[in-house]
């Protein structure tokens, strides 16, 4: 609706995990960089933990970007609730490359996801499970799976590398399960971003839109981190309505007023 406004040729602060936008804070580069080395080392297990909000669907999909051929297939389970026997079917199939999903009992899934793990070490590559939303995990049999799963190896290295990506409850569920949170190999914690990478944030998003920098005032980037405490989804939102609301307003810049305006709003429509 503004984008015209504002010479964008999309709107800058949708919140999906576009790649596109992905800013290269701190946080976020170290998280990659040590997942990168999880992945290209295969040292079994990876975790990655954070708020929600922060940006860890943004750091995998860029992960995926960045990884080597060889590092395939790639599963990306995004329901982990499921009953360990579903669980187990749908890794067997998506290891598999099944166009059609079979119904299998949990010794056919585990032999189907073995010889397909070995075959595809012995072609030189490397497969890859990412669990998103992974704090959901409760059920010990579910988190045990996961465990044996990297007991899987060709020539002493694991087959796989497993991700566990959730909320940071999710550490004290590891906790009760020693066995599983001993395969992390590396962790990582994406934290919000500081006053200037907050800055630096908005207008990389705006330029990547191919929008001016200038949109928002320094003292309008002040109240927007101040507001969302630097977490890029809240970010994303005040952005967004504020682009929104200058545009119907006709305004040229945006300013600290606006976007506590803003803010007010979205608390009267969607209080937290």
């Amino acid at each position: 609706m503004y984008e015209e406004y504002w010479n964008v040729s999309e709107k800058p602060f949708e919140n999906t995990a576009n790649s596109q936008f992905y800013y290269p804070s701190d946080t976020h580069q170290g998280a990659l960089l040590k997942l990168r080395y999880a992945v290209e080392s295969s040292t079994g297990g990876a975790l990655l933990t954070g708020a929600p909000g922060l940006g860890k669907t943004l750091v995998l999909q860029s992960l995926l970007q960045h990884l080597p051929a060889p590092v395939a297939p790639r599963v990306n389970l995004v329901f982990p609730k499921m009953p360990t026997d579903q669980l187990l079917s749908f890794i067997a199939d998506e290891l598999a490359g099944s166009q059609t999903p079979r119904s299998r009992t949990v010794d056919e899934s585990i032999r189907t996801i073995q010889s397909t793990l070995q075959e595809n070490a012995k072609a030189g590559r490397r497969a890859m499970l990412i669990v998103d939303e992974a704090h959901l995990l409760a059920s010990e049999r579910t988190l045990d799976t996961l465990r044996l799963l990297l007991n899987f190896e060709y020539e002493g290295k694991p087959c796989l590398t497993l991700i566990l990506s959730g909320q940071p409850n999710l550490l004290p569920v590891l906790e009760r399960h020693p066995g599983l949170e001993e395969r992390m190999a590396v962790k990582c914690l994406l934290r919000p971003f500081s006053e200037d990478e907050t800055s630096s944030y908005i207008q990389h998003r705006i330029q990547q839109a191919g929008g001016s920098s200038s949109v928002f005032d320094q003292e309008a980037i002040g109240a927007i981190h101040a507001i969302s405490h630097g977490v890029p989804r809240k970010i994303n939102r005040l952005c967004d309505l504020a682009l929104l609301i200058a545009f119907a307003e006709e305004q040229a810049t945006i300013t600290a007023a606006q976007i506590e305006s803003v803010s007010d709003e979205l608390i009267t429509v969607a209080p937290e």
